[in-house]
């Protein structure tokens, strides 16, 4: 177990041994998550692309159709014609 310590702004360093380990660079962003009692940080190791195909849908998926109706539905309501 390392310890580390809270600064006055909230912020803790993450000990050298363990941004090593887990090849974390500056810049690298990592997901905070609240278990129990506990604190949990993440890094991010997947782009959206990465992870396509990790979530299985039944048939056949028209991304151009999908896409078509999203940018027309933020058309609408940055408009301000939100149906």
């Amino acid at each position: 177990m390392l310890n580390v310590r809270v600064n006055p702004k909230g912020q803790i360093t993450l000990p050298r041994e363990i941004r090593r380990k887990l090849k974390i660079k500056p810049g690298d962003q990592m997901a905070v998550i609240l278990d129990g009692e506990q604190i949990v940080f993440r890094p991010f190791t997947n782009t959206l692309l990465d992870m396509r195909g990790s979530i299985k849908v039944k048939g056949h998926q028209d991304f151009d159709k999908i896409r078509y109706e999203v940018l027309k539905k933020r058309a609408k309501r940055d408009t301000g014609n939100e149906v």
